[in-house]
């Protein structure tokens, strides 16, 4: 992007700015700058989970929205693109198309997400996406992004929760409790196993017989 600023041209880039106001460009924060880590625990998950339920007209939805997300370390497009014939009640399955060139993959369905979608079925009838919104489209990205940072303040998180700290949340939550680190990699759709890596480094189980007390 380039700004004219008298006689002299400036040229940005523009994925470093986010927007440009008085002919000066505005950087947009790091994600450091608002948060001390880019994941939740399982307990702030599940604050969330409950903060969600009981604000806004569509707590259930929300609730069902976040935990999916969170079970199944789904990107935000990902869970908004979810369609209900990617979903099998009677044997408890969800078919995970991954984006951004991941695997696909079958994952089982825990007995409350079940019961959770089995409600949400019942709430929103004849319905083409999972989670749609009162006009009866697919939630947008934006709208995730909104009930997931209502849902945070309404749980006094100590910090903006974003959808992407949901996936991340999957990830360390999966090799805290010691799974195969091929297998995170296969459950959340990575083509290369670095990117699995991240969580099993964050692991503090490595560090458990360090000391003896």
């Amino acid at each position: 992007m380039m700004v004219s600023k008298g006689s002299v041209i400036l040229q940005f880039p523009v994925r470093n700015r986010s927007k440009i106001a008085g002919g000066k460009v505005l950087r947009r924060r790091k994600n450091s700058e608002y948060r001390s880590r880019e994941y939740l625990t399982e307990q702030e998950v599940s604050q969330l989970t409950d903060a969600a339920r009981r604000v806004g007209r569509h707590g259930s939805r929300d609730a069902t929205l976040i935990q999916l997300a969170y079970r199944h370390g789904l990107r935000v497009s990902e869970l908004i693109n979810i369609h209900w014939d990617q979903v099998d009640l009677q044997l408890g399955l969800i078919h995970v198309n991954r984006l951004k060139h991941g695997s696909p993959s079958v994952h089982p369905l825990g007995e409350a997400e079940v019961r959770a979608l089995c409600g949400l079925q019942c709430d929103y009838p004849g319905l083409r996406f999972v989670f749609s919104s009162e006009r009866k489209a697919a939630l947008t990205a934006d709208a995730v992004r909104k009930i997931l940072a209502r849902a945070g303040r309404e749980a006094n998180l100590p910090f903006t929760v974003h959808p992407h700290m949901l996936r991340h949340a999957c990830g360390y939550k999966l090799a805290q409790d010691g799974q195969d680190t091929r297998a995170i990699q296969h459950y959340l759709g990575h083509r290369n196993i670095q990117h699995t890596v991240r969580y099993t480094h964050l692991s503090p189980e490595r560090f458990k017989n360090f000391w003896k007390d």
